[in-house]
């Protein structure tokens, strides 16, 4: 008996609730989801409605459309189904280093020694179901020794369910033999012979057996693999390469152009792969093999996904003629290590580039002379406080968006000082509106005022004595407009009487 721990998720109603998932309707509908065989239409999923219309999965298009009319018949989309599920098994690395695709609605996970570190097994498999479900999927789990096991308790065990060795065999007993994985006519010849259940099935001796299965799909061998037995490996599924050109010389190089022209030959290539897997790359990495087993290096990067030849080509030109061959070079290769996602698309009518895409293409070109960190944009920054809502990050890394949790823009002054600057105000009430302010050794008699808006301190990263403020815009009789804030209250018990202070100047 094995010591491993295996983990199956089991998506019984993937295809259907992926299709409603990107838009196909809802499940009130009757709907299946069919594939053609030889002799007509089979339904390969079907939304609840239709269930209980009398739609069986496996069954006959024609057979259930006599006993609903108005079914609604959606070919299947086998091969989107088969790439979510790829994609759910890199992302299930979150739970296990090794993640292997089972058949068409299933996942295997690899969780010996790891379900600790999610505060043991149990908790383990609620997390995994809840953030599965939270994608709008339904799923089953089970931990077992073995993987045939796992999956056999995550279809018929209940959902959910943690095996040790020792419960192991009396759980299997008395579940149907169709959870050993058999073919179709195995489990069909198991049952005529009276054997439908595991336990039926474990007391049989091999050689009763020997003619009836073929070695390949023989249910005492399944027996043995899911009572760890036998050994059932598991093989991860690994994360597509990156895409990648290689050149090699005929003879090794060590002139200083031959990065140069190497790059000619490898950016075609490269675009080659980039188109077929529609994608656009961000960073592109030049490598010479020397042939004293050293390497020669030159990378770039774009703002945007691009794939444009002759802008990749730009953009490493100056950097392949960096690249020291010194004894030589036998080999290079260019790789897109780097890459977004990057449909085709016509730009405009007259084939010339976006004014988007030429000032990506202008920092991208200035970022490679001058560096990266020379040629910056501002970034908003997940900030209330104004002077820390904003900063500055390089420009061919632009920052997401901090959506909500930042400071708007809304109501903020054109002009945003660096360091808020101290004013002397006076008010006709300590919390009232301000009435005149000296700042800059020149007093401004203010004729509007409006607000206050007030933005409480971030208790998160500052000290317990940081005071609130209270924002006013206000005009003086000139037409000069303001952005001055109050910081704290009187009595606030965070300080001395509250500041006055000038923070923006409005157009």
């Amino acid at each position: 008996m094995t010591d491993a721990r295996i983990c199956s998720l089991w998506l019984p109603r993937l295809a259907i609730e992926r299709w409603t998932a990107i838009g196909g309707g809802t499940p009130d509908r009757a709907v299946v989801l069919t594939l053609e065989a030889q002799h007509g239409q089979l339904i390969h999923a079907a939304t609840e409605a239709a269930l209980e219309g009398g739609a069986r999965v496996g069954g006959r298009l024609t057979d259930a459309r006599a006993l609903d009319p108005a079914l609604e018949a959606v070919p299947a989309d086998v091969a989107g189904d088969s790439a979510w599920l790829r994609a759910l098994a890199l992302w299930a690395g979150r739970w296990s280093p090794l993640v292997e695709v089972d058949g068409s609605d299933s996942l295997r996970l690899d969780v010996t020694g790891v379900a600790h570190l999610f505060g043991g097994e149990a908790r383990l498999l609620a997390e995994m179901e809840a953030r599965i479900g939270a994608l709008g999927f339904t799923v089953r789990s089970a931990i077992a020794p073995t993987a045939g096991a796992a999956w056999a308790l995550a279809r018929f065990g209940g959902g959910a369910v943690l095996v040790s060795n020792a419960r192991l065999a009396p759980l299997l007993a008395p579940l149907p033999v169709a959870a050993l994985r058999l073919s179709a006519p195995a489990t069909h010849t198991l049952v005529r012979l009276g054997l439908k259940t595991i336990g039926d099935l474990a007391g049989v001796p091999r050689k009763s057996l020997a003619r009836r299965f073929r070695e390949a799909d023989h249910p005492l061998d399944a027996l043995d693999r899911a009572l760890g037995r036998k050994p059932e490996p598991l093989t991860g599924i690994r994360p597509d390469p990156p895409p990648r050109a290689l050149l090699r010389m005929k003879e090794p190089v060590s002139h200083p152009e031959s990065g140069a022209q190497a790059l000619a030959l490898l950016v075609p290539r490269l675009v080659e792969q980039l188109e077929a897997r529609r994608l656009g790359a961000r960073e592109l990495l030049l490598t010479g093999y020397r042939v004293d087993g050293s390497l020669a290096q030159a990378g770039a990067a774009t703002s945007i996904p691009t794939r444009d030849p002759k802008h990749l080509a730009r953009l490493l030109a100056d950097k392949a003629g960096t690249i020291d061959p010194e004894f030589g070079i036998d080999a290079f290769t260019l790789t897109a290590t780097w890459t977004e996602r990057l449909d085709a698309g016509q730009e405009a009518l007259v084939g010339e580039p976006s004014g988007e895409t030429r000032l990506a293409e202008l920092v991208d070109r200035l970022s490679v002379k001058l560096g990266p960190d020379k040629v910056r944009r501002p970034a908003p920054r997940a900030s209330h406080v104004p002077e820390r809502a904003n900063g500055w990050a390089a420009g061919v890394h632009p920052p997401p968006s901090v959506g909500g949790r930042g400071s708007t823009g809304a109501g903020k002054p054109q002009r945003l000082l660096d360091t808020p600057e101290a004013i002397a105000v006076i008010y006709a009430t300590p919390e009232g509106l301000p009435r005149r302010f000296v700042w800059r050794r020149k007093v401004h008699d203010i004729a509007r005022a409006q607000g206050p808006q007030r933005i409480a301190p971030e208790w998160w990263r500052e000290r317990s004595t940081a005071r609130l403020r209270d924002y006013y815009k206000v005009e003086d009789e000139d037409g000069r407009r303001f952005w001055i804030f109050r910081e704290g209250l009187v009595g606030d018990g965070r300080g001395g009487p509250p500041g006055w202070f000038v923070h923006g100047l409005f157009g």
